[in-house]
């Protein structure tokens, strides 16, 4: 699987240039270009593979990234792709434009601004929304973004997905085209509008960061050539206090395809991967981390749990279920992720990996150890 090296990075000036574009080191980067990246391995070990109790898990690798993030006047740029063993894809590539102190455009493939505005998830694993198609997205359009006393507002247009419709090997999951489980899928992701809006107050100890968001798109059919829609909308929270934080989110959406073979479920693809989902429901987040600084580094162990509640007109359906609990060392330039995963009726965590929230024959949770080690540069 994967997980975000940006999560890391964030205390990097030009990756907060990147993901917001306004806080004072916007303003005072040089003008150049800087270049990093990561090499990750990753080591799983599944209780419900019988290959893998028999190996006592298996260790792999698990990406190479190369970052690039300039800076020229009011202009700049921020852009990485990822290696893997089987495949390469481009996370984000995108152009930027800093219009005033207050205001910013961001032009290519960039992150769709939805949900919490950093993510749903502590850990390697990502949220559940991620799943969906609604943690740390990344798609082709242009956003406008304002940054003011508090105040952070995201304005977006993306025509379509980074990559065409029938491609699986994308970073963040979108619609497919393709065959799943037998089923024939011809959809395509376009003409979508996002609106967030969040206000972060501070206080003694921290700042709390408040937030709704929406989002609307069309479906098209590439076989048929009609046109169905989706929306999804979202209430959410990022509250620290000391060395404690907690997360809190609640999303609605719905994908109503046009033609559909079945309207319950819809087919999507990520990092090599298709599976199908229900194609509406809600989805609801809590986690919560507490972070451990020591003379070497630091540690921040959490817990982050996620269920998705399909709503469609097939009562056999099921909810979904996953939470993580881990902790994350950072010491140097390294980062590593210590998850024990636990998964019901879930894609990746679990033994059925073909869908979420759809008809589950069991009622077990699967379980398993995830350790990510990256090396950032």
């Amino acid at each position: 699987m994967m997980k975000k090296s940006t999560k890391f990075m964030l205390s990097m000036v030009a990756t907060a240039v990147a993901l917001t574009g306004f806080s004072a080191s916007a303003e005072e980067q040089e003008d150049g270009i800087n270049v990093g990246g990561a090499v990750r391995v990753n080591y799983g070990y599944k209780d419900y593979s019988e290959a893998s109790k028999d190996k006592a898990g298996d260790l792999t690798f698990d990406m190479a990234a190369i970052k690039f993030n300039g800076k020229k006047g009011d202009w700049g740029l921020a852009a990485e792709y990822r290696f893997t063993s089987s495949t390469e894809y481009i996370k984000y590539g995108y152009g930027i434009y800093n219009i005033d102190p207050e205001w910013q455009l961001q032009f290519g493939i960039n992150k769709v601004p939805f949900g919490n505005r950093g993510f749903i998830s502590n850990s390697w694993w990502f949220g559940l929304p991620y799943y969906l198609g609604f943690e740390d997205d990344h798609d082709v359009g242009v956003k406008a973004v304002y940054n003011s006393n508090g105040w952070h507002t995201d304005l977006a247009f993306y025509k379509n997905a980074e990559y065409g419709p029938t491609e699986n090997k994308r970073y963040a999951t979108d619609l497919y085209t393709g065959t799943i489980n037998g089923n024939e899928y011809n959809n395509e992701e376009t003409n979508q509008v996002n609106v967030r809006q969040t206000y972060t107050a501070e206080h003694k100890g921290g700042s709390t960061t408040f937030g709704g968001s929406v989002q609307y798109g069309q479906i098209y059919n590439n076989k048929t050539g009609n046109t169905g829609d989706s929306y999804a909308a979202a209430l959410h929270l990022d509250s620290s206090y000391n060395s404690w934080n907690l997360q809190l989110q609640a999303m609605q959406y719905e994908y109503d395809a046009a033609d559909a073979v079945d309207s319950n479920k819809i087919g999507v693809s990520v990092v090599s991967w298709q599976y199908e989902i229900a194609s509406k429901g809600q989805a609801y987040n809590a986690n919560i981390a507490k972070t451990f600084k020591t003379d070497w580094g630091s540690v921040k162990c959490y817990n982050d749990f996620g269920i998705m509640t399909p709503d469609v007109d097939d009562s056999s359906y099921d909810n979904s279920m996953q939470n993580v609990t881990g902790c994350a060392v950072s010491a140097g330039p390294t980062y590593t992720m210590f998850d024990f995963v636990m998964g019901k009726n879930m894609t990746f965590s679990t033994a059925n990996n073909d869908h979420v929230g759809l008809p589950e024959a069991g009622n077990d949770w699967d379980k398993r150890v995830n350790i990510n080690f990256g090396y950032y540069f």
